[in-house]
């Protein structure tokens, strides 16, 4: 009784993309046959079908290691691109400030404005009040306090008529 590998019984089956792999490799390299052979040993062996894991997480895949990461290298702009990204940058900047600016006047001016307003408006109650002017003291001290709460006291020597 003999004993059979998955590797030799994968070795034999061949599959399209096998098939397709090998003619490709003819076709570019006639004379190195042995290479090819071996190139193609090596990619059934890496493809091994590996089972269904334990933790029962199929659409996991094997980790790889660093090592094997093949990183691209980084986008690598010219000079005058550069250039012409940092003015654009420093325009919008300086457009974005200019709005800043402008929101902060416009505040300002806002407040100012209701400052303006609300002195206005407490000048002409001040001239619409109407004032009796109390000569007698001695009034002050019978009042009641509810009648004391009502008077205020006002300068006497600019009087309005």
């Amino acid at each position: 009784m003999k004993i059979i590998k998955l590797e030799d019984i994968l070795a034999q089956t061949k599959t399209p993309e096998d098939d397709k792999n090998e003619q490709k490799v003819e076709d570019d390299s006639d004379d190195s046959s042995e290479e090819s052979d071996l190139d193609i040993k090596n990619k059934k062996a890496t493809s091994v079908p590996c089972g269904r894991p334990k933790s029962g997480r199929v659409w996991k895949e094997k980790r790889k290691r660093f090592s094997s990461i093949v990183k691209t290298p980084g986008l690598r702009l010219s000079k005058e691109k550069k250039d012409l990204l940092r003015q654009e940058l420093k325009n919008v900047k300086e457009h974005a400030r200019a709005l800043m600016e402008e929101r902060k006047k416009e505040k300002e001016e806002r407040r100012l404005r209701r400052q303006e307003n609300l002195k206005r408006q407490e000048e002409n109650k001040r001239k619409s009040e109407i004032v009796q002017v109390i000569k007698n003291t001695a009034k002050i001290k019978r009042m009641k306090k509810k009648h004391l709460r009502q008077i205020e006291k006002r300068d006497t020597t600019v009087v309005r008529k």
